[in-house]
């Protein structure tokens, strides 16, 4: 198994960049180090991971193309919604069976309130908000939708509830959506920070991290894993990848086995009071039940943050900038004609069935991908649970199913017609709110 060494990319023009502060890059790799664990991607999967296993004694090496946070984990909209992407208990149970729904909803329910108990645990500043997370319905067809999942979410502890009316507009600061569902567990944070204060409680307990480092080689000899690099080499007894939406040739399988999407963000500098105040005041993060979602969120100094769906567009570059722009006046009139300073896209990983894949293709090697836009909180739980494994839990106690990755259906046509089909969701969702 192969791949070409990469470049170190250039870093995004995101507001996380811009306010999380100067960091210093870790280290290239060079020469050869040996560990425990060798974990691919300092994101937020395998940053959690090697804390966890760190914590437990394990020497971990951590390599990554970029640097930490340098993906998705440092690109997303740091929105924690502590839900799957399934709108029925009775849809996921169909698809898990009995044993793992019980597992899994238990974790993805508890996944936000995990989430922010580790960031009090290690003393994390990253702006963490548990403000809740409001959902707008874009129709009466979507309403009666979120109704019945709310119904039956609820029987497991969701504790989800309605707004509509003046409620959703003092909330909200629109009067865009008919009605909308609060999920009190929801909240925010600044993703890069999240990212740097998770690698920075990992490297305090020894982890080292290694950027600018993609590795070009995977091979097994006997027991061992040794995964080199352009100037080193790691050997370890497990090693985990951890590349999600950024899975390469490295493993090819990997990269099939999703649909890559691009969410892509707008952002502004710190707005007027006057012009804000009535925009999300208490603080939650909103998206929307539109195929083609918004999702969006206020600052603590009064910025505007605004994301939704774009397309790959060249040079690694993102389209649909334009339209997210004019849908933000659309949802938040106050908006009208401010000026968007920061501009950002990156790559989400869908899988065809909306759950996160936890996968060991050998004996020694684990994988932890697909989050499904649920990234931010699930991302964390995945890296505890592989954590877990390596440390000797038994693959059928974990709370993911353990399966082999399997070609997205119709995957390749699909990506071929992704700017396609954006556009005729788009239209889609522009008749159903008329």
């Amino acid at each position: 198994m192969s791949d070409r060494p990469v470049p170190c990319p250039t870093w995004p023009n995101s507001l996380w960049k811009a306010t999380a502060g100067a960091q210093e890059l870790n280290p290239a790799l060079q020469g050869d180090l040996q560990a425990d664990v060798t974990v691919i991607g300092a994101g937020f999967t395998g940053l959690r991971c090697a804390l966890t296993l760190a914590e437990a004694g394990c020497r971990v090496v951590v390599l990554d193309t970029g640097d930490v946070g340098w993906g998705a984990s440092g690109r997303n909209g740091g929105q924690v919604n502590p839900m799957l992407p399934h709108n029925t208990p009775e849809m996921l149970q169909k698809i898990l069976g009995p044993t793992y729904f019980e597992r899994l909803t238990q974790a993805s329910l508890t996944s936000a309130d995990e989430l922010f108990a580790m960031i009090r645990q290690y003393g994390i500043n990253c702006r963490p908000r548990q403000a809740g997370w409001l959902r707008v319905n874009h129709n009466d067809a979507a309403r009666r939708k979120s109704e019945a999942g709310v119904a039956a979410w609820n029987t497991f502890g969701a504790g989800m509830y309605h707004v509509e009316g003046a409620e959703l507009l003092r909330i909200a600061g629109t009067d865009r959506y008919p009605s909308g569902v609060v999920t009190p567990r929801g909240g925010a944070v600044q993703p890069l920070m999240l990212a740097r204060g998770v690698a920075a409680a990992a490297k305090s307990r020894g982890v080292m991290i290694h950027g600018q480092s993609p590795v070009t080689a995977l091979r097994k000899d006997g027991a061992v894993w040794t995964a080199s690099t352009p100037e080193g080499a790691v050997t370890s007894d497990w090693v985990v990848v951890a590349t999600n939406g950024y899975s390469g040739a490295l493993l090819p399988d990997l990269a099939a086995s999703v649909l890559p999407l691009t969410p892509i963000q707008i952002a502004t500098g710190p707005l007027p009071e006057g012009l804000i105040d009535a925009i999300l005041p208490e603080g939650h993060t909103i998206s929307d039940s539109r195929r083609v979602i918004m999702y969006a969120r206020r600052e603590a100094d009064n910025r505007m943050v605004y994301g939704g769906v774009g397309t790959p567009a060249k040079g690694g570059d993102f389209g649909g900038f334009e339209w997210l722009m004019q849908d933000a006046e659309r949802v938040f009139p106050q908006l009208k004609g401010v000026r968007w300073r920061y501009r950002w896209g990156g790559r989400v990983a869908v899988t065809d069935d909306h759950l996160p894949h936890l996968h060991e293709p050998r004996p020694g090697m684990l994988v932890g991908m697909g989050y499904n836009g649920r990234g931010v909180a699930l991302s964390h739980v995945m890296g505890r649970v592989l954590a877990e494994r390596i440390l000797g839990a038994a693959p059928d106690s974990l709370a993911f199913p353990v399966t082999q990755a399997r070609s997205f259906p119709f995957g390749r046509t699909k990506r071929m017609g992704l700017r396609a089909a954006v556009r005729l969701m788009k239209l889609m969702d522009h008749i159903e709110m008329r």
